[in-house]
């Protein structure tokens, strides 16, 4: 993979009025154009990604997005995507214009803080008119302030240095201290076995994200990670000289993996990693639990993060729901949602099973997390249902105590 993952970027978000000239910073930020500008409103019709490396922050992900104001015909459609930019973003970029502040940048100020998201304010079009000292004391009681004119393309590198410090002294700690997929379950120069079976949907001659993103994580801790498919697995533990730190499978193989490895090894999934990274893994071990009380009938959300062609074994679309039905012993109703397709009503579920989310970053799934929380809906991941439904799942939360306390609290309550 020659990029970082979109999951992994701090996400700024560039909300203002139609017409403040979102759009225009962008391209000023990137250097190019990338956002189509206009005067006229409701240029911008959907959220527009742009991925950069913004040193010395580090790989950062823009999203543009449409006018909090828009009036046009598909104004409704648009609005819906721009709110949902904050379940996604780490950091907002509130574009205004000089001695300007009207409801809607109230509105998203007072959204901003009841999601602990941080703001940087951007007075554009400076060129035009000067803030006056009024507004701009009134504005610095809010947040910080960063004034520009994107048409001066000749003093882009003095807003970027002062644009990077900014968003350096506001980006939020959890971006900073994001759990590690595994580092911290290895010993310096510790050895991992991953087990990654090559079935239909591993794309042809790379490896699955999930998968990359471990072993990468596995060099960075200055640790050594052995990489086989799981008929392979049994013979390589054999010719290991010492025994490995752990070993990580593809959750559709846990049942085989657990089988052949010996029980004093720790055994986890891909899947449960990146549910400790980008989510809460207690919060989805105590949804496992839900899976014992299910009844036919029940109504069960599987989602997605990213959208993608489904084979005729897909793990989530098939094999799970497939799982299910035969543990409950009777049908289901299931409902699926993939990428940003996300339903507003969560209460007519009974469980929500997700992916491993490698594709979001940590802050929109703890906004799902919490918005099934609000609807009193119990959430679980893959990997930690399958381990549920294989009937291994102490082995594959053993490595993580205060998650496996979770579970079994969950179970002793529901008994």
């Amino acid at each position: 993979m020659d990029n970082t993952p979109k999951g992994n970027r701090l996400h700024i978000a560039l909300l203002g009025r139609t017409n403040v000239g979102k759009s225009s910073l962008l391209n000023l930020m990137l250097g190019q154009d990338i956002s189509i500008t206009s005067p006229v409103a409701g240029t911008t019709t959907d959220v527009v990604e742009k991925a950069m490396e913004l040193l010395p922050l580090g790989p950062v992900l823009f999203l543009d997005t449409a006018g909090l104001d828009d009036i046009s015909e598909l104004s409704g459609v648009r609005l819906k995507k721009t709110a949902q930019v904050f379940d996604r973003a780490d950091v907002i970029i509130l574009v205004t214009e000089a001695d300007t502040w009207t409801d809607f940048e109230e509105a998203v100020l007072t959204e901003a803080q009841n999601r602990k998201i941080p703001v940087l304010i951007v007075i554009n079009k400076i060129d035009l008119h000067q803030p006056s000292p009024n507004h701009l004391q009134f504005l610095q009681s809010k947040a910080l302030i960063l004034t520009v004119s994107c048409s001066d393309e000749t003093k882009r590198q003095k807003y970027m240095e002062t644009l990077k410090e900014q968003l350096l002294e506001i980006a939020p700690a959890d971006f900073v201290d994001t759990p590690s997929l595994i580092g911290d379950l290895l010993p310096s120069g510790g050895l991992a076995v991953l087990v990654v079976p090559i079935d239909l949907e591993a794309p042809k001659g790379r490896l699955i994200l999930p998968q990359v993103q471990t072993i990468r994580d596995i060099l960075d801790n200055d640790a050594t990670a052995v990489v086989v498919k799981e008929r392979e697995l049994a013979a390589a533990l054999t010719n290991l000289k010492n025994p490995p730190s752990i070993v990580v499978t593809d959750s559709q193989a846990i049942l085989k993996v657990t089988a052949d490895v010996p029980q004093e090894i720790p055994v986890t999934t891909f899947s449960i990693l990146f549910a400790r990274q980008k989510a809460d893994l207690a919060v989805m071990a105590r949804g496992a639990a839900a899976i014992d009380q299910l009844q036919p009938g029940d109504r069960i959300l599987i989602a997605e993060a990213c959208s993608h062609h489904a084979l005729e074994d897909d793990i989530g679309r098939v094999k799970i729901p497939r799982w299910l039905r035969q543990y409950v012993g009777g049908d289901l109703q299931i409902d699926t949602s993939s990428g940003r397709d996300y339903p507003d009503d969560l209460k007519k579920y009974k469980l929500i099973l997700h992916c491993g989310a490698c594709m979001m970053n940590r802050r929109e799934m703890l906004t799902r997390l919490r918005k099934a929380q609000e609807a009193g809906v119990p959430v679980t991941n893959y990997g930690v249902a399958i381990s549920f439904l294989q009937g291994v799942i102490m082995r594959s939360l053993a490595p993580f105590p205060s998650a496996l306390l979770a579970f079994e609290n969950a179970m002793k309550d529901k008994k």
